[in-house]
């Protein structure tokens, strides 16, 4: 028997539970535990439209230990839009244009915007999310247009770096259309509410539109595996 990690790249368009649903296949059909329900789970959930780095526990002994990763630190890459809003915070829902103007944001009141985020601080967590109020997931209700208030969330973000200015004619100029920005923060830490209270701090509006999870704790992408590459024949190897 068989137990252990495994790092995996999600693709997009994939849930999490779609990697775990796929790994379980691969385990059952391998009989890598020798048991008809193998135990496989992950730590951290990440949007559908996200990528990044997933890690996945196998065997009843590693689900026991995911709770350890996910209390470590986060790192994201994030593509911000401006300009318009997005009921889901994200580039899935319904996109809204903002009346403002994004030719008078400069590079400098973007830096000041962004340091304002560094540190402790509350973040309410979005409707259109997995968290649960009175047992009930909030996408749930979001998807039937009820809006419950929703208790603010202790977060840390250590850091927050621009990477880019993104314009309409390519250069990273005065008309600024995105923003991609790396943000190293705490567990529970919702990066398309971050967007989205970016966008009110700017006055444009904005909502994430590319999301990469880059690292947790000491584990990289970079040393994730595409889970596509794992078969029958080769899991035991990733582990």
């Amino acid at each position: 028997m068989q137990s252990g990690f495994i790092l995996i790249n999600k693709p997009v368009d994939w849930t999490s539970h779609d990697v775990v649903g796929y790994i379980r296949g691969i385990i059952r059909t391998s009989n890598l535990l020798e048991i008809k329900k193998p135990k496989v789970g992950h730590a951290g959930t990440l949007d559908p439209f996200a990528t990044g780095l997933l890690i996945v526990g196998i065997g009843r002994d590693a689900t026991k230990r995911l709770d350890e990763f996910k209390e470590k630190k986060k790192e994201y890459i994030a593509t911000i839009r401006l300009g318009a809003t997005s009921d889901t915070y994200d580039k899935t829902g319904t996109i809204q244009e903002a009346n403002s103007k994004t030719q008078t944001i400069s590079k400098s009141h973007i830096l000041h915007v962004l340091e304002k985020f560094i540190g402790k601080q509350s973040q309410i967590p979005p409707m259109y999310s997995a968290k649960k109020v009175n047992g009930q997931k909030l996408y749930e209700l979001a998807r039937k247009g009820i809006e419950i208030e929703r208790q603010p969330c202790e977060i840390d973000i250590y850091e927050i770096e621009l990477l880019n200015m993104i314009s309409s004619n390519e250069k990273e100029s005065s008309d600024p259309q995105a923003i991609e920005i790396r943000i190293s923060c705490s567990t529970g830490t919702y990066i398309r509410t971050l967007a989205h209270d970016i966008g009110q701090q700017l006055g444009t509006g904005a909502y994430c539109e590319e999301l990469r999870r880059t690292k947790i704790g000491e584990y990289r992408v970079e040393d994730a595996h595409d889970v596509k590459d794992l078969n029958e024949k080769n899991i035991h190897s990733y582990i």
